[in-house]
């Protein structure tokens, strides 16, 4: 019951910041200009829409930015977002003199960014879904699409790049709750992140955590052709549990908690 009010408690606050805007837009984007760039090209959309594997290039196309930009960089500003929250309103002393321990904070700061980041899931793949049936819907010439949505394979790939950003997640809430400036978590994300983006052809580029997702798009889509020496979903749930249990020491221990 405590962890519940917790979680409840830092999920009001989360609606006083950025944050939730930051999910809407981080979601809403991709599928948002290709349904434009649908709409400005109608006109080729009854034999796109009635190819076979349309919901595969679709899944493609819709997923292309969001796994090797839009996930890591929204989820670096998220996450300092929503640890900037006690920093910005001087509140860290205030929080600590509530009766939950701090492991309840943790975890409960933690679980918020979690369910904002399924939020972001569940927006965009409402989003890609839109945006490939909006035009049969307002223009009568173009057909719905004909293939069958393969549901399964979208719900597979979906759970592999979100366990993919668990990595990205963890660590940047572990830097965000040592550094009271906003910038310094923020800067070291990005840095990390476009030295892992240059490193995309090394070989063992996938120590990077920051472009887990980046490597899965890339190889499932057939744009890098390697194997891989550990699956990147196993190797992500590894450093989720390590860089997790690392912030929680960290922030247990830290003898000026803000």
């Amino acid at each position: 019951m405590m962890f519940i009010n917790s979680f409840q408690s830092e999920w009001l606050k989360k609606k006083r910041s950025l944050a939730a805007w930051l999910v809407l837009v981080g979601a809403l984007f991709t599928p948002s200009i290709i349904l434009l760039v649908r709409i400005k090209k109608r006109a080729a959309l009854p034999t796109v829409n009635l190819a076979e594997d349309f919901w595969q290039k679709h899944w493609t196309t819709t997923w292309e930015s969001m796994a090797i930009i839009l996930l890591p960089v929204g989820i670096i500003l998220a996450t300092g977002l929503i640890t900037q929250l006690e920093y910005k309103n001087n509140a860290w002393k205030q929080l600590h003199t509530t009766p939950q321990g701090y492991t309840t904070i943790f975890f409960a700061k933690l679980s918020v960014i979690l369910v904002m980041m399924a939020e972001l899931f569940i927006l965009f793949n409402v989003g890609m879904y839109l945006s490939a049936v909006i035009p049969s819907i307002i223009f009568s010439n173009v057909p719905y699409p004909s293939a069958p949505v393969p549901y399964r394979n979208f719900l597979y790939g979906n759970i592999n790049y979100f366990l993919d950003c668990l990595p990205v997640l963890a660590l940047q809430y572990l830097i965000s709750l040592q550094f009271k400036n906003f910038l310094v978590p923020i800067g070291i994300g990005f840095i990390v992140w476009v030295l892992g983006i240059g490193m995309l052809s090394w070989q063992y580029s996938y120590i990077f955590p920051y472009i887990h997702g980046s490597l899965d798009f890339m190889i499932s889509s057939g744009h890098l052709k390697r194997e891989m020496p550990i699956n990147l979903q196993v190797l992500a749930a590894i450093y989720f549990i390590v860089f997790t249990a690392a912030g929680w020491i960290l922030y247990v221990t830290k003898k000026e908690k803000g």
